[in-house]
């Protein structure tokens, strides 16, 4: 089973924002990618002068907001 999920990092422990059906003690291969870096490359190729500390706090004022 391949799912794509995801979790908030807190005190040294990812926690998944939806529940998973996985058995107790079960062992996973975690990928961790930042969306901020894939988004920050997409739009740099469309506007050079656009800062990574531009795209961060997009994301953090759209995370608080929650979803459109």
């Amino acid at each position: 089973m391949s799912k794509v999920i995801r979790v908030k990092y807190e005190n040294g422990v990812l926690k998944p924002l939806e529940p998973l059906d996985l058995e107790e003690g079960e062992v996973l291969l975690v990928s961790i990618k930042k969306p901020v870096r894939k988004l920050f490359g997409i739009l740099k190729r469309r506007n050079p002068r656009v800062k990574p500390e531009d795209v961060e706090r997009v994301i953090e004022e759209a995370e608080i907001e929650g979803p459109l």
